[in-house]
């Protein structure tokens, strides 16, 4: 075995002796930013609420009837939740539909969409992004973390590919130890 030192560990060989050099955080040290979506992610009670419900044999509404149900329905049960409104059946409804129910959602909950729990997180993402101001990232190498204890839409990290490549010198997607490249700005 070679007893010289080897730049690539955290320790030198002296003889039959091993001391360990402090380890460094090139990363911590380094300019590069972390773009993490987890910390961006809204929390709160996610339920999905299906109108066919309150449609005559899941299919057909009927106006009055429908009004009726939404009016006595105790909405409660979705306080401080964030609500995908969908139809379980290939009922054909009219757009009114959606915004009616939504109106009493929105009494009780945080955010209500028409759509999917997926529909759901997408609009909340989109809006949390917006509010964003990503010139702190101006000329900066960032990497947008690829590993999440949250389930991020797939479509979300182009968004933020989006947001951020105005700004960032290069963008690239994983960790700091195994990062694709994804954008390099040209020199000009």
């Amino acid at each position: 075995m070679d007893k010289r030192h080897d730049e690539r560990r955290s320790n030198v060989r002296i003889g039959d002796v091993v001391t360990m050099d402090e380890i460094v955080n090139k990363v911590a040290e380094s300019s590069l930013e972390i773009f993490d979506l987890e910390d961006y992610y809204v929390s709160g009670n996610r339920v999905t609420l299906d109108i066919s419900q309150w449609l005559f044999e899941g299919f057909v509404l009927k106006e009055k009837e429908f009004r009726q149900q939404l009016k006595d329905f105790d909405w409660s049960i979705y306080k401080n939740s964030l609500v995908a409104i969908t139809c379980s059946t290939d009922a054909i409804l009219p757009a009114w539909t959606f915004m009616l129910v939504a109106s009493h959602v929105l009494a009780v909950a945080k955010n209500c969409v028409h759509g999917s729990i997926h529909d759901l997180d997408m609009a909340l993402y989109q809006q949390t992004l917006a509010e964003i101001d990503f010139s702190v990232y101006q000329d900066k190498p960032v990497i947008i973390k690829g590993c999440s204890d949250k389930d991020i839409p797939q479509e979300i990290y182009s968004l933020a590919l989006q947001k951020l490549q105005p700004f960032a010198r290069s963008i690239m997607y994983g960790e700091a130890c195994s990062a694709v490249p994804i954008f390099k700005k040209s020199k000009k």
